[in-house]
């Protein structure tokens, strides 16, 4: 009989022997791939911590006893493991199970997580909070190589050091977050890693490891070293006042086993950091050989590791090509972006132009302040980051880039609803948060040959920052080729001339609103205009003002959350127009989009063409 079929929550692990335990990695491997090959996801990050994930549940008593992960591409074991495996096919689906953990899904996620390096700051607060109600239970935080460089990590193992509270830190070491981990803290693990220094420090070695498992001590020698600082008393973790343990087989689960026992019978005090090697793919060929080891992938064939990918042009392959233009006709162009090479379009870029390509890492916040840097040496920086992500060094944006007038160049992918990565990937703010601030020039292409015009513009533009914010879609309407056309800044487009009705569009939706006008066309007789405005700010006032001579209605529409366009439009017409027209703003709901199917989530937010064609009919009637 099957052992994953005997496992329906953590509780059940506890009945079973360590063969038994180490049958289950196997099946629970292999139906992670299943799942996953159907519903896509996040899987080589998932089958590296299959061993941890199954050593964690049966040693520790969760969900009493709080488990945080970081990030949550790792956690489809441990979803298959709490009480999920009969909903595990819904996974990144319409109602059903979230790629990340979620708190209102399970008790066995006590912190939600989609972006990093967020698991020691929020299991630091998880322990206070515990040793103030005075409670009894651990917790325990699982951080990725890749996350740990980021600043955010190091103020919590700062904070944790100072107040020495008991808790068990797991840094989860595969050499891979989604690129190749890049900066010093790579660098750092690496060499320590490499360390000889053995035989001088045998002695030391035998009397702090004689209470830990002897395979701690082996495995350092298989991996022809083991940590000097960590020998000498003297290494970062533990000058930060963490008590240090590494590197291990994170895939010998017997070792795990009686380590984490260590740790549950208090053998082991205080903060623990353990450092675990593990192999991201593990246990699927494909993913092993792969270059990003399978991090996320769409549904793919088992067999071979062929993946179901449209080979039609994205926005991001737009940017990818355009890039490439401008950096062999300016050689002050570089790239820049935080560990999204190949997820932001340049991985073509990091091959052709080597020297004028930095990835920092997972680390957003030095990424906006070193492209500033560049620029006051006229330097032409364009910076690469998700919209959901860019929300990370909102400071940096503000005091670093936006009051000082830097001609920074933000390419912020992924804006708008991104389907099954649901709310927490959504790019639902940038428009809200880049448009209130002064000096900011703000964009939004309504095609393919729209995004590279605008690219080509932003390199000129070497006065202030702008941003140039495109969707995780299909890119209409282009053309591979060195032809730009030239675009004004703050000038909108009139697509169609009309009466009565004004659609002022911003972004990829125009396709929509020229279908929205034609059911009006067709049923009310009326020839609407409508505007590619690709301007949120500066906003095309004149042509606004030009309008509200001859039109009753305006309808604005973009897909952002409240206090973006629409907000700079009404400016316009409220406040600058003497007879203020109807006004009817299309904007994302003021609540969070789970993951659904893109189209799906323009339904429930209340822009789709649907939605806007009913409401502006009652309007008109």
């Amino acid at each position: 009989m099957s052992v994953l079929n005997r496992v329906k929550l953590p509780k059940d692990l506890k009945k079973l022997s360590l063969s038994e335990l180490q049958k289950l990695n196997d099946e629970l491997r292999d139906y992670t791939i299943e799942i996953v090959s159907k519903t896509g996801g996040h899987l080589g990050a998932s089958l590296g911590v299959v061993e941890l994930t199954v050593a964690l549940h049966y040693v520790f008593n969760t969900p009493s006893d709080k488990i945080i992960w970081d990030v949550g591409h790792q956690t489809y074991p441990h979803k298959i493991l709490t009480g999920r495996k009969n909903k595990i096919h819904s996974l990144r689906k319409k109602n059903g199970i979230s790629g990340f953990t979620k708190r209102s899904e399970s008790v066995y996620d006590p912190f939600g997580a989609a972006h990093s390096s967020t698991s020691i700051s929020a299991g630091l607060g998880i322990t206070a909070a515990r040793d103030i109600l005075n409670k009894n239970f651990d917790v325990v935080s699982i951080i990725g190589d890749g996350a740990i460089s980021a600043g955010m990590a190091f103020e919590g193992l700062n904070n944790l050091g100072h107040l020495n509270k008991n808790s068990l830190i797991i840094l989860n070491d595969n050499e891979m977050s989604i690129a190749e981990p890049v900066g010093a803290m790579s660098k750092y693990l690496v060499n320590l890693l490499s360390s000889k220094s053995y035989e001088s420090f045998r002695d030391i070695i035998k009397n702090f490891t004689k209470r830990l498992p002897s395979e701690v001590g082996e495995f350092a020698k298989k991996t022809e070293g083991y940590f000097k600082g960590y020998l000498t008393g003297n290494t970062l973790f533990e000058e930060l006042g963490l008590n240090y343990l590494g590197p291990v087989d994170g895939h010998n689960l017997k070792l795990l086993v009686q380590l984490f026992k260590k740790y549950k019978k208090k053998e082991l005090h205080g903060p623990v950091f353990l450092h675990l090697i593990t192999q991201k793919g593990r246990g699927y060929k494909p993913a092993e050989l792969s270059k990003d080891k399978f991090h996320g992938v769409s549904s793919f064939d088992v067999k071979t590791g062929l993946q179901n990918k449209s080979k039609q042009v994205t926005y991001t392959n737009v940017v990818s090509d355009t890039i490439l233009k401008l950096a062999k006709k300016d050689k002050k162009v570089v790239a820049i972006t935080a560990a999204m090479p190949s997820g932001t379009g340049l991985d073509k870029f990091k091959e052709k132009y080597p020297s004028r390509f930095y990835d920092v890492g997972i680390a957003e916040q030095h990424a906006v302040t070193f492209a500033g840097g560049m620029t006051t040496e006229s330097i032409k920086p364009f910076v690469a980051i998700y919209s959901t992500f860019l929300q990370r060094a909102y400071d940096q944006v503000v005091h670093d880039i936006a009051i000082q007038s830097l001609p920074v160049r933000f390419l912020i992918d992924r804006s708008g609803f991104v389907g099954a990565d649901g709310a927490t990937h959504a790019g639902s703010f940038d428009l809200s948060y880049l448009c209130c601030l002064p000096n900011f020039i703000v964009m939004a292409p309504s095609s393919g040959e729209e995004l590279k015009n605008m690219i080509n513009l932003a390199l000129c533009i070497n006065n202030k920052p702008c941003a140039i914010r495109y969707p995780r879609d299909l890119a209409r309407e282009y053309k591979d080729n060195n032809n730009f056309q030239k675009i004004l800044i703050g000038k909108g487009k009139v697509i169609k001339n009309g009466k009565k009705i004004a659609f002022l569009n911003l972004g990829t939706r125009l396709k929509k609103v020229l279908e929205i006008n034609e059911l009006i066309k067709k049923n009310y007789k009326l020839e609407c205009s409508i505007i590619d405005m690709r301007f949120a700010k500066p906003i095309d006032v004149k042509l606004i003002k030009k309008l509200a001579k001859n039109h009753d209605i305006f309808v604005t529409i973009e897909e952002n959350a409240i206090g973006g366009f629409s907000s700079q439009v009404n400016d316009v017409l409220i406040n600058k127009i003497s007879n203020t027209p109807k006004i009817l703003n299309f904007f994302m709901k003021d609540e969070f989009i789970d993951q659904s199917d893109i189209e799906d989530q323009y339904f429930k937010s209340g822009i789709s063409p649907k939605t806007i064609y009913e409401k502006l009919i009652k309007f008109l009637n």
